[in-house]
């Protein structure tokens, strides 16, 4: 995800310093960035990252990172001067969005939670869409640099916002990817030829971004990654624990959290989420 969006910020003419956490890799991806003509160097830390720089874009796991890269000893603040912006497209939980957001800004620092919805490839597309949560005059300073990575900018509210609208956002992709599943392990095992149903199926009102993409990479045994079970069930993790906090049962979630737990239980976590389907499967063809 970093990669892409980074590489969109550059062909948008900003000039760009990278930093990652494994080492070399911002080395090398600055080097081919500025092999063709971009304006791209490395840091070796996240504050040297981000000296003199007026946004500061962070993507990480989890709200333990996003801590460290930001508010740590060698983090952004460190480095970053008063005004700055900090855009962090990080899932966490809305909590964590908002006691972060409180301590940059006694820094000086704006934050904005702005988790995202695309995947890689809308990332390496520029088509994002982000859910944004914090400081409205902040938002509109930093809007030349969200429209180089992303298409659709939903402001909903104070620090943590953005964080409640992906929880929602992941919801109905979870929710997708189980009814998917289900249709398509009830198709295979009633004969039925899934290329062409597939193809009536998507032209119907059943269609969705999940029978599209990832039924069709059901249907052709590509379980490899682009959203990872491990990535979506730490997602369906503060999605759920929101909701309890609040006393929301979310009864179709818990279910696919549940069932992904199966797949990680496989040794199938590094998978594509759409490996759900050989769950169903399994639980069809009992030993």
């Amino acid at each position: 995800m970093g990669q892409g969006m980074a590489r969109n910020l550059a062909k948008a003419g900003f000039p760009l310093t990278v930093a990652t956490h494994t080492p070399g890799k911002a080395d090398g991806f600055a080097r081919a960035l500025a092999a063709e003509g971009r304006d791209v160097r490395a840091a070796s830390t996240p504050a040297a990252a981000a000296e003199g720089a007026d946004v500061v874009v962070s993507c990480v796991p989890d709200a333990p990172e996003v801590e460290s890269v930001h508010l740590g000893a060698s983090g952004t603040a460190a480095g970053a001067r008063r005004g700055a912006i900090v855009i962090d497209c990080s899932t966490i939980a809305p909590e964590a969005a908002r006691k972060i957001a409180a301590r940059l800004l006694e820094k000086g620092i704006d934050f904005l939670d702005a988790p995202v919805s695309g995947g890689q490839k809308g990332a390496i597309e520029g088509t994002l869409t982000f859910f944004i949560g914090g400081d409205a005059a902040a938002l509109e300073r930093a809007r030349p640099v969200f429209a180089a990575m992303g298409r659709r900018l939903t402001p909903l509210g104070p620090s943590g916002s953005g964080q409640l609208g992906k929880a929602a956002n992941q919801i109905l992709v979870a929710n997708n990817l189980m009814g998917v599943s289900e249709a398509l392990a009830f198709a295979a095992r009633t004969g039925l030829p899934l290329a062409q149903l597939h193809e009536a199926l998507t032209a119907g009102a059943a269609n969705s971004w999940a029978l599209e993409v990832l039924g069709k990479k059901m249907i052709d045994r590509d379980f490899k990654p682009a959203f990872a079970v491990k990535h979506q069930q730490k997602d369906l993790a503060i999605v759920l624990a929101t909701a309890r906090a609040r006393g929301l049962p979310l009864p179709g979630t818990a279910l696919v959290h549940q069932l992904l737990t199966a797949l990680e239980a496989r040794g199938r976590a590094e998978d594509g989420t759409q490996a759900l389907l050989t769950v169903y499967e399994e639980l069809s063809n009992p030993r």
